[in-house]
């Protein structure tokens, strides 16, 4: 009888494992474009690092690099803020292993972006 439950804790365990090692491939640039309903369109450059549940890292805007603020991932799911000009811009996301899926949030405006990660300069 306990074979079975051993078996079962093995396979949980190599799942989780497997999910941690997957976001940790976040760690790094990333870039993409935001392409506003206007026409305007925004380089978007990311440097992220993960620490446990802990999304930490760089956003580049038009001020330089700004730091990620009160960032945490769940899964292959993430969260974060940048203070730009005294305003809160909001991120979600999603991990893909390959890229980024973002929603990037300004009040009531929203968009979203697809990040690609950067190759070394």
């Amino acid at each position: 009888m306990k074979t079975p439950k051993i078996i079962f804790t093995a396979l949980l365990m190599c799942c989780f494992f497997t999910g941690f090692a997957t976001i940790e491939s976040l760690n790094g640039r990333w870039t993409g474009l935001l392409k506003t309903d206007q026409g305007n369109e925004y380089p978007l450059m990311y440097n992220f690092k993960i620490d446990g549940n802990q999304l930490t890292g760089t956003a580049r805007t038009p001020k330089g690099d700004m730091p990620i603020n009160d960032g945490k991932v769940t899964g292959n799911n993430f969260t974060f803020n940048v203070v730009v000009n005294n305003m809160e811009i909001d991120h979600s996301g999603k991990f893909y292993g390959d890229s980024v899926g973002v929603d990037i949030s300004l009040g009531d405006v929203k968009s979203h972006a697809t990040l690609v990660k950067a190759t070394a300069p």
